[in-house]
């Protein structure tokens, strides 16, 4: 958004493309901008926020979870995606068995999330595993970690290759559940579910924090998705 106002001065004075620069430059200064090198990833610099889920896979005779933070729905439709990496063992289970889970952990159940992320041993199972609970899922091959605020079922639809040396998972929703506390009604403020709800995010790189206190966001009058 900065960068975009200071353009807009620039284009407003009518400047060229050389002095455009140098006043963006100037600008950017005055404003304790720091510009970042793009030779590198940038996201170890700063913040951002994510949902934290678990996604779960069947391996061989067992099921792997581990955690992503890099989710999110794929439109508007019933599509859920996720980055992953060719090297990780949940991609390697989908080419085998080409379904998987996404549990939403509360703020009660990060320690579930951590344990998702223990180390193998040089058989490749995970110990840590043993010790999240789970369930069946109801439409797919595959497990969902209880005490969770949403749970996703997904056929897979489609891996996109080529972000560097990551992926893109996108599956289709089958099957979808949540705790009835934690679904919005007619008769139930957003604001006062989200407090009591309390969802659990993750700010990368490694920090998390749970949402107690929201507004909501004011959309103009003629606003249209």
């Amino acid at each position: 958004m900065a960068e975009a106002r200071i353009s807009d001065r620039a284009d407003a004075a009518g400047l060229g493309p050389a002095e455009h620069e140098v006043v963006t430059t100037r600008v950017a200064e005055t404003e304790g901008l720091v510009d970042l090198s793009t030779e590198t990833p940038i996201w170890e610099r700063f913040f951002t926020v994510a949902p934290l889920v678990l996604v779960a896979t069947k391996e061989g005779d067992r099921h792997n979870v581990a955690p992503k933070h890099l989710a999110m729905p794929i439109g508007w439709e019933n599509y859920f995606g996720f980055v992953c990496s060719p090297s990780h063992a949940t991609y390697r289970n989908l080419e085998a068995h080409p379904e998987f889970t996404v549990s939403f952990p509360r703020t009660a159940g990060i320690l579930h999330a951590t344990l998702a992320a223990g180390a193998r041993r040089d058989d490749r199972s995970k110990p840590t595993l043993s010790a999240i609970p789970v369930f069946p899922a109801r439409k797919v091959d595959g497990v969902l970690v209880e005490g969770c605020g949403l749970y996703l079922e997904c056929a897979l639809d489609r891996v996109i290759d080529g972000f560097g040396e990551n992926s893109v998972i996108v599956g289709r929703v089958v099957a979808a559940a949540a705790p009835r506390t934690a679904l919005r009604g007619h008769d139930v403020d957003d604001a006062d579910l989200l407090h009591d709800l309390r969802p659990l995010v993750y700010l990368a790189p490694g920090r998390v924090a749970e949402v107690r206190e929201t507004q909501a966001f004011p959309f103009p009058v003629d606003f249209r998705r």
